[in-house]
């Protein structure tokens, strides 16, 4: 899924774009600009934030996520605001008031496909898995996979380092800690529970190398 917060009030124009943008796949929300937008973005998960700007109001900066790139920001100001976008890195796009539903759909395909192509650098793809290593969280084909924390820890440490493989007993110090003791047949109950939860439509992502250990599968 494909986020979009729409923050502008509702009228003919916004609620033709955000019709035509759920018609095209994208999950899209409408709703008017408030105080705080990034909260906004954070709490609807926007992967792309498109803000009507009104000629007194602040472009809103969206870092929801510390030290990282917050959603794409897609901005519709006046033509007496061009200056400020020039003095802001964080705005991905703009158009000018009052805009065009067509120009705008357009600027939003374009930013969405390379936001699709390029995902942000806490969040894991291998096909339908998605790992999400801000929230700590996993999905498989869009449904959420409950995961122990070890089982968790297991999976992100894998398939951050995809196709590499690893002893159990490198696994064991990178996952559990040097000082514990319990034996390989920790690792493998592991992988197996692990296994059960992320493998249930036939798709293997844990591979097991016959002697040696395990690794994530390179080519998914």
């Amino acid at each position: 899924m494909f986020n979009i917060l729409i923050l502008a009030e509702e009228n003919d124009k916004t609620r033709e774009l955000k019709n035509r943008l759920s018609r095209e796949g994208y999950v899209c929300l409408l709703m008017p600009p408030g105080e705080e937008p990034e909260k906004l973005a954070a709490q609807h998960t926007a992967r792309l934030v498109v803000v009507d700007v009104g000629a007194e109001d602040d472009i809103p900066t969206l870092d929801t996520a510390g030290e990282s790139k917050g959603p794409m920001l897609v901005a519709a100001v006046f033509r007496q605001r061009l200056a400020e976008l020039g003095a802001r890195d964080d705005v991905d796009d703009f158009v000018l008031k009052p805009f065009d539903v067509d120009e705008l759909l357009t600027r939003i395909r374009k930013l969405a496909a390379r936001a699709k192509a390029t995902p942000p650098s806490d969040i894991i793809v291998a096909g339908d898995l998605i790992i999400d290593t801000a929230r700590c969280e996993v999905s498989l084909a869009g449904a959420p996979i409950d995961l122990t924390f070890r089982e968790y820890e297991l999976l992100k440490f894998l398939a951050t380092n995809r196709g590499r493989v690893f002893s159990r007993e490198v696994l064991l110090n990178k996952v559990w800690g040097y000082e514990y003791f319990g034996g390989d047949r920790t690792v493998d109950v592991h992988v197996r529970r692990l296994r059960s939860k992320i493998e249930e439509f036939g798709q293997i992502y844990v591979e097991t190398v016959r002697n040696i250990g395990y690794r994530f599968k390179r080519n998914l």
